[in-house]
């Protein structure tokens, strides 16, 4: 063994090809926020091979040549996780806001021709360059509040060619954008005008013609479906992720958003990553929830978007150890939402979630909804570095402010981009 590899043996910090110097850390690992100040991070071939306080960055070796970044006292966080969005769509239902800010009904909306069938014919008639370039805008929004990872549903095609168009403009803005994209199905979304009463035979349609379609293409990572008396039953759910599994294909759910129909007993039946929504669920299904190691995501831009009053059971989660998320459910019905910063201080105000519980709601826990807690999500040794550099004080401060965004720049996968000037 030669004197350089006897002194490497002995290294706090290994062979690197980037470091992050006198930078405060929020690693997310533990049961709180991981504080390490004035830290360091060491990065190799995009992951986290080191991390610790700078005191220990003495024993680096003179013939190292790491490209240096100087935090100057900033945080770093891991980088930021939206772990629930309909981010492709065609154009907006503002229109419906106006009226139902002058007192119109979700019936009357339909009648008019507004409802979740507006965005499925607008999205019917967009080409995929159409949608992609009206997706991009919401995507730069979040990506400049230090996202680095999106989930993107379907679930305004409702067909097969609609449905795998949104599904490729996913995996394309992930691409483009150098983000990653994590894409959802989510054919069983309502039933679309072509099956009118007919809701068993969509179903069948989905279980054994596109969702083989989409999987044969690789343009989903997930199934969801909405579990809801004005979507879909436990029984057609049941089949759906019976053909989810048979496929290789994880689920979630959005249930309890209007009433408890029991789909979260059904999601955690199939080991889903996630419920959300869950204003209204019993302490049973949190139960189910615990038991199977679900994540319950939160969404309180639906919640503040459309005035409701009943709360998800934070103190209920608490008690039962269930992991909570935060997301903004981005859409252009019931939560136009583009900052994940505001779902963070929501999460805090309207649900009485703490600081730490909502920041841990946007990294570890987002990534645990995700199925992708052994990459992302906290500042572990292995893990990606997949980073969020922040111009605070505190790591508080991400909860507090409304209407500011303090981040500096990001890291993915390694690489530094200052989000300022790449997304100006």
């Amino acid at each position: 063994m030669t004197d350089n590899q006897k002194q490497n043996t002995s290294l706090d910090v290994p062979i690197c090809d980037s470091l992050w110097i006198n930078a405060n850390l929020a690693t997310m690992a533990g049961s709180d926020l991981g504080i390490i100040e004035n830290g360091a991070i060491a990065v190799d071939k995009g992951k986290i091979c080191w991390l610790g306080s700078m005191d220990k960055l003495r024993d680096v070796p003179e013939n190292q040549s790491p490209k240096i970044h100087d935090a100057k006292g900033m945080w770093i966080t891991p980088g930021l996780i939206d772990c629930h969005t309909h981010l492709v769509y065609a154009g907006n239902r503002a229109n419906e806001f106006a009226m139902r800010m002058e007192g119109k009904s979700y019936t009357d909306i339909a009648k008019a021709g507004g409802g979740i069938m507006s965005s499925v014919r607008a999205a019917r008639e967009a080409s995929e360059d159409e949608l992609f370039r009206a997706a991009e805008k919401r995507l730069r929004s979040l990506l400049k509040e230090g996202v680095t990872t999106v989930e993107i549903k379907s679930g305004y095609g409702l067909k097969k060619e609609s449905e795998l168009k949104l599904l490729r403009v996913a995996r394309e803005l992930g691409r483009a954008y150098s983000v990653n994209v994590q894409a959802t199905f989510l054919g069983a979304h309502a039933v679309p005008p072509e099956y009118p009463g007919k809701a068993d035979d969509y179903i069948t349609m989905l279980c054994d013609e596109l969702m083989p379609a989409m999987a044969k293409a690789g343009l989903a990572d997930a199934v969801d479906a909405y579990c809801e008396t004005i979507a879909f039953s436990n029984d057609q759910i049941m089949k759906l992720f019976s053909a989810a599994k048979r496929l290789g294909l994880p689920v979630k759910l959005h249930a309890g958003q209007l009433s408890d129909m029991g789909g979260v007993e059904l999601a955690a039946h199939f080991q889903a990553l996630s419920a959300d929504h869950l204003e209204h669920i019993s302490e049973k299904g949190v139960e189910a929830m615990a038991k199977s190691g679900m994540v319950a995501v939160l969404l309180p831009g639906a919640f503040y978007s459309l005035r409701e009053t009943k709360k998800p059971p934070v103190d209920m989660f608490r008690r039962h150890h269930v992991p909570m998320a935060l997301a903004t459910d981005s859409n252009p019905g019931t939560s136009p939402v583009g900052s994940l910063l505001l779902m963070i201080n929501m999460g805090c105000v309207l649900f009485g979630m703490t600081a730490v519980e909502a920041l841990r709601a946007v990294t570890i826990h987002a990534a645990k909804a995700l199925g992708m807690a052994q990459k992302i999500g906290s500042l572990e040794a292995g893990k990606d570095a997949d980073m969020a550099i922040w111009d605070i004080t505190h790591p508080a401060e991400l909860a507090y402010y409304t209407g500011y965004n303090p981040c500096a720049g990001v890291v993915r996968h390694g690489q530094f981009m200052d989000i300022r000037e790449r997304l100006a």
